[in-house]
C-alpha cells in the first residue's frame, strides 16, 4: 500500500489545494455568492386559485401592484399579473369575471429558490424577461417575490458600497 492511499491512515484534506474564486468587484461577488433571500422579496400578495377573476383584479388595483402569487395549500401554483389581465381577461372580462383566477393565471411560473445566488433572480428578470419572479423554498412554499425595482435596489446598494 502506498502512503497516500485511503487505507494508509493518512488523511488528506480535500480542500488543501482549494483556491477561492477571485471576483472583479464586490458586486460580482454578491451576485455569485449572496442568496436570493438577501434581496428584498417581501411584501407580496397572494390569492387562492379559487378566487374569482373579479376579486383578483380588485386586489391588483387596490394594492396598486402588478402581480399576485396564486397559492394552494401553501404551495405556489401560479402567478396572476397585469399581463394576464391584458392578454387573457380584458376582452372577455364580463364573461369570466366570476370564474376562478386559476383558469387564467400563468401556471408553473419560472421561480428562483431562496438559496440560489442573487444573480439567478437578475437573470430571470433581465435575460428571461420576467418582471416578477416568485421566490420559493425546496417545498414550493412561497418566500416572496423579486421585481425589477427590488433587484435594482439590491444592485444599487452593493454598487454604492463599492464606490465609497
Amino acid at each position: 500500500m502506498s502512503a497516500d492511499s485511503p487505507d494508509s491512515g493518512q488523511f488528506e484534506d480535500p480542500l488543501s489545494n482549494f483556491e477561492p474564486t477571485e471576483y472583479g468587484s464586490e458586486l460580482e461577488r454578491v451576485l455569485a455568492e449572496e442568496p436570493v433571500l438577501a434581496m428584498r422579496s417581501q411584501p407580496y400578495a397572494e390569492v387562492k386559485p379559487t378566487t374569482s377573476v373579479r376579486q383578483a383584479v380588485r386586489v391588483l388595483q387596490g394594492l396598486e401592484i402588478a402581480s399576485l402569487l396564486v397559492v394552494d395549500e401553501g404551495k405556489l401554483v401560479g402567478i396572476f399579473t397585469e399581463r394576464d389581465v391584458l392578454e387573457k381577461v380584458a376582452e372577455r372580462y364580463e364573461k369570466i369575471a366570476d370564474d376562478p383566477v386559476g383558469d387564467v393565471m400563468t401556471s408553473n411560473p419560472l421561480v428562483v429558490y431562496g438559496g440560489d445566488p442573487s444573480g439567478a433572480a437578475l437573470a430571470a428578470i433581465a435575460a428571461a424577461g420576467y418582471r416578477h419572479v416568485p421566490v420559493v423554498n425546496e417545498s414550493d412554499e412561497v418566500l416572496g417575490i423579486v421585481s425589477p425595482r427590488r433587484a435594482f435596489t439590491f444592485i444599487e446598494d452593493h454598487f454604492d458600497s463599492e464606490m465609497t
